[in-house]
């Protein structure tokens, strides 16, 4: 007897209705925030929905500093969490982000990008946080940062985001931007059985034999949920296999490395990215966020016209998929970069492109969209 195909529910949303979607198709049952333009109606929705959800929680913090603290403390006690916020809010979660890397707690954040620095353009696209999601906060760590080019993928990608938060037990950023997350579009809500939802690993030894940050095949130590029987110690300053403070050269190598090798060593699964008519290009528009969709228009239009362009456009803005830019750098004779600050993904171009192919970029910084005709002209200009 043939298996009656269930039946996708379509729905009109938001870009930040969609990323709530996404949360709670991946498990999310813990949200701490505080609102800010253009992320708010993240947290409104959530504090809907959220308590609907088995054993869901949605908590308004003080302020962003608390909004991190809750949520490394409810996934240290096993929840999968998320926060939300934009630029100045972001600018406040460094401090806690940082904890949060050197003690590797699987959470995600979401910030949707708008003009800056300071209070800068509140209700105006930008996309300017780019660099500060890589290195934002102190010391070297390895970090996850994804993007989200339309209503549709803001929903796919928070659910990769908790996916790679749990499977690599790290942070990982999710950054739009305030067109993205205020286009509202026809999408389709997934069922459970469309995606994999991954679960964080979890002792298999008995508490006495646990070793908190013990060193694994995969870089990934095992994390219990606090109160289940397994005692860890959890700090931010380097610490040994047992999770005690050390300044033991050694120990803190060893400590650093696993870090940054358990990102490193899975590059083909966590850079993500998208080529459209890339095959036989001779010139590729390299886009992320709101501006990938002007460049895709931007390609078509000079299909139509004759001129071989195609587009890259990045869904992992960090790892940087240097492998995927480099191989379309030998192939074409221009690079164009198009985005909405002052050269903050070029800057990522420019350093592995290492002198292969001629690079253009087209940056704005006044709170206006990049137009599919601004890059059109680009593309018949290289």
């Amino acid at each position: 007897m043939a298996t009656k195909k269930r039946r996708k529910t379509e729905i009109f949303a938001l870009g930040n209705e969609a990323v709530v979607e996404g949360a709670l198709l991946a498990g999310c049952n813990f949200y701490a925030g505080y609102p800010i333009t253009p992320s708010t109606e993240i947290a409104e929705v959530m504090s809907a929905r959220l308590p609907l959800v088995k054993d869901g929680v949605f908590i308004q913090m003080e302020d962003e500093i608390a909004s991190m603290g809750a949520i490394i403390g409810a996934s240290l006690a096993g929840r999968k969490t998320m926060t939300a916020t934009s630029g100045p809010g972001f600018s406040l979660m460094q401090e806690n982000l940082g904890y949060a890397c050197m003690t590797e707690v699987p959470l995600v954040v979401v910030n949707v990008m708008r003009g800056g620095p300071s209070t800068g353009l509140p209700t105006s696209p930008a996309q300017g946080d780019v660099q500060q999601a890589r290195w934002g906060c102190h010391g070297d760590h390895p970090i996850i940062v994804l993007s989200a080019s339309d209503v549709q993928e803001c929903l796919e990608m928070t659910v990769v985001a908790f996916n790679f938060a749990e499977k690599y037990r790290t942070p990982v950023i999710l950054l739009l931007d305030e067109i993205t997350a205020h286009t509202r579009e026809k999408i389709s809500i997934p069922g459970p059985e469309d995606f994999e939802i991954l679960a964080r690993v979890t002792p298999s030894m008995p508490p006495e034999w646990y070793v908190s940050y013990e060193e694994t095949m995969r870089g990934v130590p095992a994390l219990p949920p606090l109160g289940s029987g397994y005692r860890f110690h959890v700090t931010g300053l380097t610490h040994d296999q047992n999770g005690f403070p050390t300044s033991k050269p050694d120990e803190v190598k060893a400590l650093m490395h696993r870090q940054f090798r358990k990102i490193d060593q899975f590059f083909y699964d966590i850079q993500l990215f998208d080529e459209v008519n890339c095959e036989d290009a001779e010139v590729v528009v390299l886009a992320y966020g709101c501006v990938a969709r002007s460049a895709e228009l931007a390609v078509h239009m000079a299909r139509e016209r004759g001129v071989k362009a195609g587009l890259l456009k990045l869904k992992t803005l960090f790892p940087f998929p240097k492998t995927a830019v480099q191989a379309l750098a030998r192939q074409c004779k221009a690079l164009i970069v198009p985005e909405m600050n002052m050269g903050q993904i070029s800057r990522e171009v420019k350093r592995v492109n290492n002198g292969l192919t001629h690079i253009i970029t087209n940056n704005r910084v006044d709170g206006q969209i990049i137009t599919p005709s601004e890059i059109f002209k680009n593309i018949m200009q290289a």
